[in-house]
C-alpha cells in the first residue's frame, strides 16, 4: 500500500502526485507515440475518435462535473466550432488562427447561454441549453451561405507550417497534441482559485456566496471555458469527418456526451477519457454483435441507443461515480485489503441545509 505524507502545499496541488504515477503515464505515452505503427489504420481512426470526444468531454466535464451546471445541448458549441473552422479554412486562414477562432467564437457563443441561465439551475437549466441547442440547430440550417445549409458543407485537409496533413497517422498526432495541451489546461484549471471556485459552486451555492465567491461571474465563466474547448473539439471534428451536415449536431449528439461523462466518471478528468473509449468501444462491439443476432433485432434502427440507454441506467443505479469511480474502488480495495469497508466511497447529499429553505 501507497502512504503519500504531504510536507507542503506545492506537494499537494503537484499534477502528479508520486513515481508510480509518473511511471504509469509514461507508458501510456509510449504507446501513444507507438500507435501508428501498432495500430491499423482503422483502429487508429477510432482512436482518433476517442481523442477528439475526449476533448469535448473535458469541456462538458468542466461544467458538469466541476462546476454542476447541467447542459443538454453541449452539440450546439461543437457545432459553432466545426462550421466556424470549415469556414474559415474555406477563406484561407491558417490552422491555427481558425483553431483560435473556432474557440473564441464558441466561447462567446457559451457567454449568450450563461447569462440568461444565470438564474436557473438543475432541471430548468438544462431545458435552457436544449432550447439553445435548437436555436443553434435552425440557425445552422438556415445560414446557407455559411455552412451549407441542409446541402452540407465540405471541409479540406489542415495544413500545419507549410506541412499538409494527408495521412491518418499525422492527423492523430495534430489530434493528440491538441488533446495533452487542453488535459493540461483542465488539470491546472482545476487547482487554480478559479477551478476550486467551481467546485465550491458544484457542492454549494450558498457556502460558496458566503465565501465571496461571485456566482455569475463563475458560471459564465464555466459556461465559456467550456464552450471553448467544445469548440476546439468540433474543428478537429470537422477535418476529421471532411464532411458537416445539421444532422451531426442534434438534440441526440448533446445526449451521447453526456452519457459519456455520466459513464466515465462524473467529476473526474480521467472520466472523460474512459467515457470516451468506452462510447467508441462499445459501438464497434454492438456493430459486430449485429452479425451474431436475429436478423429481426439486428436490423432495428433502435437497437444501439437502447444498448446505451440500459448501460446508463445500470451506470446510474449501481456505480454513480462511472468507469473511472470502478476503478478507483478496485484499486483502494486492493491496497487496503482485508481492511478495506464497502461505505468508503458512499455519497455525500451535495447541498446544505440551509439551502432546502428555497
Amino acid at each position: 500500500m501507497r502512504f503519500i505524507f504531504k510536507t507542503d502545499y506545492d506537494q499537494d496541488i503537484r499534477l502528479i502526485k508520486h513515481r508510480g504515477a509518473a511511471f504509469w503515464y509514461a507508458v501510456l505515452g509510449i504507446l501513444l507515440l507507438a500507435a501508428p505503427a501498432l495500430l491499423s489504420e482503422y483502429f487508429l481512426s477510432q482512436l482518433v475518435f476517442i481523442l477528439i470526444y475526449s476533448i469535448v468531454g473535458l469541456g462538458l466535464m468542466l461544467l458538469a462535473g466541476f462546476t454542476g451546471q447541467v447542459s443538454i445541448g453541449h452539440a450546439a458549441f461543437l457545432a459553432v466550432g466545426a462550421y466556424t473552422e470549415a469556414y474559415l479554412q474555406s477563406k484561407g486562414w491558417p490552422f491555427a488562427a481558425s483553431l483560435a477562432a473556432a474557440a473564441i467564437l464558441s466561447a462567446a457563443t457559451g457567454v449568450l447561454v450563461g447569462l440568461p441561465a444565470l438564474r436557473t439551475k438543475g432541471m430548468y437549466l438544462a431545458i435552457a441549453t436544449l432550447a439553445f441547442g435548437f436555436i443553434i440547430e435552425e440557425v445552422v440550417v438556415r445560414a446557407e451561405g455559411i455552412t451549407g445549409g441542409n446541402s452540407g458543407k465540405q471541409v479540406g485537409r489542415i495544413e500545419v507550417a507549410g506541412v499538409l496533413i494527408d495521412s491518418e497517422a499525422r492527423f492523430y498526432y495534430l489530434t493528440l497534441i491538441l488533446t495533452v495541451g487542453v488535459t493540461l489546461l483542465v488539470l491546472n484549471l482545476m487547482r487554480s482559485p478559479t477551478g476550486r471556485a467551481f467546485v465550491a459552486v458544484r457542492d454549494s451555492e450558498i457556502s460558496a456566496q458566503s465565501m465571496g465567491i461571485h456566482l455569475a461571474r463563475y458560471k459564465t465563466i464555466a459556461f465559456a471555458l467550456s464552450a471553448a474547448i467544445a469548440g476546439i473539439g468540433g474543428a478537429i471534428y470537422a477535418h476529421k469527418l471532411r464532411f458537416l451536415s445539421p444532422e451531426q449536431f442534434t438534440f441526440l449528439q448533446s445526449i451521447e456526451l453526456l452519457m459519456m461523462v455520466v459513464i466515465g466518471g462524473l467529476g473526474f478528468v480521467h472520466g472523460a477519457f474512459f467515457g470516451a473509449a468506452f462510447w467508441v468501444v462499445t459501438q464497434q462491439l454492438i456493430v459486430l454483435a449485429k452479425d451474431y443476432l436475429p436478423e429481426s433485432i439486428a436490423q432495428q434502427s433502435g437497437l444501439q441507443p437502447t444498448v446505451f440507454g440500459v448501460i446508463l441506467i445500470a451506470f446510474v443505479l449501481f456505480e454513480p461515480m462511472g468507469l473511472y469511480g470502478r476503478w478507483l474502488k478496485v484499486r483502494t480495495y486492493l491496497e487496503l485489503f482485508p481492511f478495506y469497508r464497502r461505505g468508503m466511497f458512499k455519497r455525500q447529499k451535495s447541498y446544505m441545509k440551509s439551502e432546502r429553505l428555497k
